[in-house]
């Protein structure tokens, strides 16, 4: 399992006793997180295995989580449990996100320092083996580099009008989104009203 889903070693025992409870009802799990506060909140974000997830979705592997949880009990302390969507400037936890998302403006960050940095910020440009592609800009030049996902402590897509507009776009022609839930936008230029 990738350190990306579940970074610290109780994330990781979380996931071993989550992960099969999602994926037999059909969803994979993005990321798991046990957030610390008065209260711990338990961070489950999970989607369908094309991508998104309904709100009732959620609810759903809620109960089914929290049934297994109740049984495993791993945890000795009181949480709140939190299922989600990745939303869309999303978490890049999986080897294969970098592909789905190549195109699209990233930020990586690296556990050791690679040429002097930890941070690299542009846009992705797939995988080659085991390899994440990103082009950055080096003295003003763009240039596309491989940086092994063994190497990412943290990768996210960034969020711009792009991904914005192309995630709407998709959800539409998903039939995810309706239209008619919108009020008529009505857009003036020059002085002239257009519909």
């Amino acid at each position: 399992m990738s350190d990306l889903i579940a970074k610290a070693s109780i994330d990781r025992r979380l996931a071993e006793i989550i992960t099969p409870v999602i994926e037999d009802m059909g969803f994979e799990l993005v990321r798991v997180r046990l957030m610390g506060g008065n209260t711990k909140t338990l961070q489950i974000m999970a989607e369908r295995p094309d991508g998104g997830i309904e709100v009732d979705e959620c609810a759903e592997i809620s109960t089914a989580v929290s049934a297994t949880l109740d049984v495993e009990d791993p945890l000795e302390d009181a949480y709140t449990l939190e299922v989600s969507s990745p939303g869309i400037d999303r978490p890049l936890t999986r080897l294969k996100d970098f592909e789905t998302w190549e195109g699209y403006e990233a930020k990586l960050e690296t556990a050791e320092m690679i040429d002097g940095r930890r941070r690299f910020k542009g846009t992705l440009q797939g995988t080659e083996g085991s390899e994440v592609l990103i082009e950055i800009e080096v003295n003003g030049e763009p240039v596309t580099i491989g940086l092994q996902f063994d190497w990412l402590s943290d990768a996210k897509l960034v969020l711009t009008d792009d991904l914005i507009r192309d995630v709407l776009k998709a959800r539409k022609d998903a039939g995810q989104v309706d239209e008619k839930q919108f009020d008529e936008i009505q857009t003036i230029m020059d002085g002239d009203e257009e519909t």
